[in-house]
């Protein structure tokens, strides 16, 4: 079978969710290619990928339509993973190949960068937009088409800013106007909101699994059942998602859908995550299941992130989708896994809720920049999994210093300073209990 799709990331999330797509398009006889995964990172899982044939097993488990749902399959639509760190020349030589039409990414929120110190020489660049334009440019001089180019990092206009980290690229190495011309017109970046829970390895479950499997498998991935892929274009003639059955939205603005979920479903997992790790509880599913901690996020879904979307029926709707999917009794949503990178996702997931709220009721949603302290508390601890300056500065800074770090939140957080200084003395002097006691007792939520 052809190779038509380069996949930047191996992890969870892409092999539950976009492989699963590509796989499912192959077995119902609509398309006929396979993934080449590309490791985005000097360290990764490709070896344990490769070792496997690129096999492995997925479960898909959840409620659909009132009906329990446990669904198996094993992926078998990649062809095999390259780490440009260690054969550069074998990802180079993917541009060669005529059939290659699709990039997928997946690199996490801080992953599209320009940062401006590398060198076209570099075997590979060191950011992910730099190893693409490195790829576009030999793909460019080969005289070759260009590609649909599919992000799925949680960022908002995902392909917009890889495209624009791509052309500065391209004036910073002086690959000249003719390339970038070719980027423009010959390449359709689509910006995308990826939508599906994909809790990964299930460590405490692994060996009942593979006794389903029949085989050992270390790469096994579980997910939800429920799945949304919004994609800002139109390319179900090459990629007929939709006539295989599958929720993709093909369309020319994805802005709304976007905005609802990762200010809903992604916003509700980084405002409740780290205080709950505080509070003692160690997955998403116990969290549902605590009266205090559950009635903490109904208060920031419905009380303080719905209102400031507009409060409609469709925003509610889905505030309720989300709780019934967070108590998903098939998914252990691990708290520590949704907060890698808390730092990043939270000032794009629950940041521009709070600055909007402010904008539009003339007051700071309590709850929320209650969260703002527990992730400052939380980065005081050893299981915060972030960059290595971010972490090491946040764990001895003060708080004021942390909230005048403009070059993370990209904006000016001065005047809350008191109320996040407020939050902390309290979850630092008392205990998260005594935090979130402070937020429902203003409102009497879980009385």
């Amino acid at each position: 079978m052809k190779e038509t799709v380069m996949q930047f990331g191996e992890g969870g999330f892409l092999r539950g969710f976009v492989d699963y797509f590509f796989h499912k398009l192959n077995e119902k006889g609509l398309y006929d290619g396979k993934i080449v995964i590309v490791q985005p990172l000097p360290t990764g899982m490709i070896d344990m990928l490769n070792a496997q044939d690129c096999r492995y097993n997925l479960f898909l488990r959840g409620i659909q339509d009132g009906q329990e749902v446990n669904e198996r399959t094993e992926i078998t639509s990649i062809s095999r993973c390259i780490n440009p760190y260690t054969d550069f020349d074998a990802y180079m030589a993917l541009a060669e190949n005529p059939d290659l039409r699709v990039i997928v990414s997946n690199t996490t929120e801080a992953g599209i960068e320009y940062l401006g110190t590398e060198s076209m020489e570099d075997r590979p660049a060191k950011s992910y937009p730099a190893k693409l334009t490195q790829f576009l440019y030999k793909r460019f001089t080969l005289g070759l088409k260009g590609f649909i180019l599919l992000p799925c990092e949680l960022i908002d206009h995902n392909a917009d800013t890889l495209k624009e980290c791509v052309l500065k690229y391209a004036d910073l190495w002086n690959l000249g106007d003719g390339f970038k011309e070719w980027i423009e017109t010959e390449n359709d970046f689509c910006n995308t909101l990826v939508d599906r829970i994909v809790t990964g390895y299930p460590r405490e479950e692994a060996e009942e699994l593979e006794k389903v499997i029949g085989h050992p498998d270390k790469m096994i991935d579980t997910a939800e059942i429920f799945h949304l892929w919004v994609i800002e274009g139109h390319h179900e003639d090459e990629l007929p998602f939709n006539k295989a059955g599958y929720h993709i939205v093909w369309t020319d603005d994805a802005s709304p859908y976007k905005k609802r979920k990762v200010r809903i479903l992604n916003g509700g997992h980084t405002s409740m995550v780290l205080g709950a790790y505080l509070y003692g509880l160690e997955t998403v599913g116990e969290c549902m299941k605590d009266e205090t901690v559950s009635a903490y996020l109904k208060h920031c879904i419905f009380e303080e992130i719905v209102p400031t979307l507009g409060n409609t029926e469709t925003d509610i709707n889905f505030g309720k989708a989300v709780l019934e999917r967070f108590s998903n009794p098939y998914i252990r949503h691990m708290l520590l896994s949704i907060a890698l990178n808390s730092v990043s996702k939270f000032e794009v997931r629950v940041l521009p809720t709070i600055l909007e709220h402010k904008e539009k009721f003339g007051t700071y949603p309590e709850g929320l920049v209650m969260s703002m302290a527990a992730l400052i508390a939380f980065y005081r601890t050893d299981k915060a999994n972030d960059g290595e300056e971010i972490m090491k500065f946040m764990k001895t800074a003060s708080v004021e210093e942390i909230m005048k770090r403009e070059d993370y939140w990209h904006a000016d957080l001065t005047e809350m300073i008191p109320m996040v200084e407020k939050y902390y003395q309290i979850i630092e002097k008392d205990g998260m209990k005594a935090a979130y006691d402070a937020i429902l007792s203003k409102t009497g939520a879980g009385k």
